[in-house]
């Protein structure tokens, strides 16, 4: 709920004290959703999007909704692979300069995201984020390369799951004063324990 939010005088605080920032991906940190684009290079474009603006507005727990969208997709290791050597993801006006500037102020960043980690890789490369900063979720494959499901235990993939990544952070490395930044509800649930959201 808004009201469990901190006020706007709290936010700018705590964003000039910033000593982690956390982003979501999709429609953060890039323009579009990258499931929806794999949707889309594997045909299945509408019936994801749809999946995914329900999932994003809350309408239903975000792990069904990950779960329903790869079965729809059916992703093989082939196929995620042929989609990264192709599809080069768009980046958010200034998001390279912002995620810049903080680093040279030595403010850790993260990248929080109910998206894949394979997906998010090159993003991260993109932008001189190390890889051990993605909190994501995982494709699993079978041993023939055909689908096999998403690995269930990673904390975003489910609803309540970027909390907890926010929380692991904070207990791990004494950040003071995180910031979230993200587009959907599952970024907004995030504070509290984040200190401010954006």
């Amino acid at each position: 709920p808004a009201n469990r939010l901190p006020s706007k005088k709290v936010c700018q605080t705590v964003w000039r004290n910033a000593d982690c920032v956390c982003f979501d991906i999709d429609s953060t940190v890039i323009e579009d959703e990258g499931l929806d684009q794999l949707g889309k290079f594997c045909g299945k474009a509408e019936e994801i999007r749809k999946m995914t603006e329900a999932a994003m507005g809350g309408g239903m727990e975000f792990r069904d909704a990950l779960r329903q969208r790869l079965n729809l997709i059916q992703p093989s290791l082939e196929t995620v692979q042929k989609f990264l050597s192709t599809h080069h993801p768009a980046l958010t006006s200034n998001v390279g300069r912002v995620i810049s500037v903080l680093q040279s102020r030595d403010v850790d960043v993260y990248f929080v995201s109910g998206g894949f980690k394979s997906l998010i890789a090159p993003v991260a490369k993109m932008l001189n984020v190390p890889l051990e900063n993605i909190f994501a979720n995982k494709i699993k494959f079978f041993y023939d390369g055909t689908y096999g499901g998403f690995d269930e235990s990673q904390p975003t993939s489910r609803s309540g799951g970027k909390p907890d990544v926010i929380r692991l952070l904070k207990e791990r490395y004494n950040y003071n004063n995180v910031v979230m930044i993200g587009d959907g509800a599952t970024d907004m649930e995030a504070c509290p324990p984040a200190d401010a959201f954006i």
